[in-house]
């Protein structure tokens, strides 16, 4: 055997093994533990819109380049969630590869989907109203208030089956970004596994539902602040649906698709105790 390590990335077949790992780790995450990565996630991916917010809100940039982008600045959100650590709903779709193989029970996944989700929430809404405190939106003599209001009316006239392709769309992408950063063995690896799918999810104008639970908040709280009335629509006619189309993206597209071809008809005992220390996503 070298004594050199391999800088090698991982097989998908690994990969697979990999993700399957991590999935029974995230499982069995005690619920305060759940709760306060999940917390952070939410707010990590809150800082990506912000972020690519901010270059939306330069109308000096095309169409193109703007959008392309704002989603490159965005993959900040994944990249903390998977570099820093933390529980993010849309990432976590994953864990119906468990779930197929009859590694985890039905139950421990919803819970985990509820709790995560329900933190990512708080964690989005949370850094919303930091960010409303703060006066960001007055950066660009206003423009960048005006571009959350922006966002905010197009993804709430947004048909329920329009916000559910979109949805699921989105988390295609972001779980394949999560599924590759299992490839990878630094964070340079991590970096260019993530910024790809996730730039061309935010370019496409897909819908991601953390993303969407920071956007939507900090838009209320401008149009309240503007003395204006307050949108609440966006809780059922966007979160509904997109919720909803991020689940069948993340845990059929790519997860159930990756069983069948990788994991299903394995065999074997789990893989978690020889898991090495893994991104959360």
């Amino acid at each position: 055997m070298s004594m050199f390590p391999s800088f090698d990335a991982y097989t998908p077949r690994e990969i697979a093994q990999r993700v399957q790992d991590v999935c029974m780790l995230k499982a069995r995450l005690p619920f305060l533990q759940l709760v306060m990565l999940g917390i952070l996630a939410g707010a990590f991916i809150g800082l990506g819109a912000l972020f690519s917010v901010l270059v939306l809100s330069d109308a000096s940039l095309g169409f193109a380049a703007s959008r392309v982008l704002g989603g490159v600045v965005f993959s900040l959100g994944l990249l903390l969630v998977v570099v820093a650590g933390a529980e993010l709903f849309t990432g976590n779709n994953l864990l119906a590869m468990a779930w197929a193989d009859g590694r985890l029970p039905t139950q421990d996944v919803l819970y985990n989907w509820v709790v995560v989700c329900a933190a990512n929430f708080i964690g989005a809404a949370g850094l919303a109203a930091v960010v409303f405190l703060s006066g960001h939106a007055e950066m660009n003599g206003g423009a960048v208030g005006r571009t959350y209001l922006q966002i905010a009316v197009a993804k709430s006239s947004l048909s329920l089956t329009e916000a559910f392709f979109r949805g699921v769309l989105c988390n295609v992408l972001v779980c394949m970004a999560v599924w590759m950063t299992l490839a990878g063995r630094s964070v340079t690896d991590k970096f260019i596994a993530i910024v790809f799918p996730i730039s061309a999810f935010v370019a496409a104008g897909f819908e991601h539902s953390i993303a969407n639970m920071y956007l939507f908040p900090l838009a209320t709280m401008l149009q309240a602040a503007a003395g204006q009335p307050a949108e609440v629509a966006w809780l059922w006619r966007n979160l509904v649906p997109v919720i909803a189309g991020n689940l069948v993206g993340g845990s059929v597209l790519v997860a159930l698709v990756y069983y069948v071809i990788y994991r299903r008809g394995a065999g074997g005992a789990s893989g978690s105790d020889r898991a090495r220390q893994a991104p959360d996503g």
